[in-house]
């Protein structure tokens, strides 16, 4: 069973997020929080599996929850504010998710799950964006900077599969898939799995 914080100023999504969650026998809502420090002193004395938190909140904002939590917590981050320097930043944070608030009911469960097993879900719409403004910022694509084994991993996340998804298409142990995973944002100097797919689009590792 999957326990799950949510904080989120807003008592109808606040409502909705945990009608959306419940509904699933696997998952579990151990509290909700309407602000950011009460979200860290509740995550703290709850230590549950994954915490989903709004960016906008009083007292303290998401993005310092994910940095205050992270990476004793995992984190998604559901938010209307979806801009590059939010995303970049909660991923930098810590954070296990990055969904924006019209996300469907199913990729909320899963951003969840996919946090719980250590994976990191990014809402697709945010993935195209970042490909479409942020790939040309990134510096110059090239595929023979990585290993076959390597450039393998990276059209697995390029196609959203999560690390034992991965693990088990090349039948590899997950920390070997994170090593690897590791090694490729090293060597093209991708900060999250975000800026790998927008790497692997440019040096046409994969095709649109």
């Amino acid at each position: 069973m999957i326990s799950v914080l949510i904080a989120e100023d807003q008592e109808m999504v606040r409502t909705g997020f945990r009608l959306i969650l419940e509904a699933h026998q696997d998952i579990t809502v151990v509290a909700d929080v309407a602000d950011g420090i009460s979200a860290v002193e509740r995550a703290r004395a709850l230590n549950p599996d994954v915490c989903l938190v709004d960016v906008r909140m009083p007292g303290l904002d998401g993005l310092e929850v994910t940095r205050q939590l992270a990476p004793h917590t995992r984190i998604v981050v559901v938010t209307t504010f979806d801009t590059d320097e939010v995303l970049h930043k909660a991923l930098d944070h810590g954070a296990y998710g990055f969904l924006t608030k019209d996300a469907s009911p199913a990729l909320l469960a899963e951003a969840v799950r996919s946090a719980a097993r250590g994976d990191v879900l990014v809402s697709p719409s945010v993935v195209l964006r970042v490909l479409g403004r942020s790939a040309p910022q990134l510096p110059d694509a090239d595929a023979g900077l990585l290993t076959d084994r390597e450039l393998d991993v990276v059209r697995l996340v390029s196609r959203g599969l999560s690390n034992g998804e991965i693990a088990a298409e090349l039948h590899l142990s997950v920390s070997s898939i994170k090593s690897y995973l590791a090694s490729v944002q090293t060597k093209i100097s991708a900060r999250n799995r975000v800026e790998v797919v927008a790497w692997a689009f440019r040096a046409h590792v994969v095709s649109g």
